[in-house]
């Protein structure tokens, strides 16, 4: 079956970096676009990312632009977030998920989906 598993997650300062990892199995890694999203408590899951299946193409939230930058290891069936000047309202459980599909920073266009790994931000 199909597994996405994050990791790297943490507490961390304002200004510190961290890189989270998604590992894949079970499907055809280099044939799905990947998405990171995240959700804090009592919010909706919002969308932070995705990168195409050959990693030639990414897509960011506006709130992360700049400071966030997606990559992928199709050899080691991999996706990264490396997430730079982290802010308090970065705090959030960052999940990745993946789809056939094209570009789309829809929850719903992503048919797996990892557990999350939780990244807390301190002031």
């Amino acid at each position: 079956q199909v597994q996405l598993v994050e990791s790297g997650g943490g507490l961390v300062q304002a200004g510190d970096s961290l890189r989270l990892s998604c590992a894949a199995s079970g499907l055809t890694f280099s044939s799905y676009r990947m998405g990171w999203f995240r959700q804090a408590p009592g919010n909706q899951r919002q969308f932070v990312g995705t990168i195409s299946s050959t990693g030639g193409n990414t897509d960011y939230a506006d709130s992360v632009k700049g400071r966030f930058t997606i990559s992928r290891d199709n050899a080691k069936n991999t996706v990264y977030l490396q997430m730079n000047s982290l802010k308090p309202e970065d705090t959030a459980v960052y999940s990745c998920a993946a789809t056939r599909l094209g570009n789309s920073r829809s929850p719903t266009a992503y048919n797996y989906w990892g557990r999350g790994t939780q990244v807390t931000v301190s002031s």
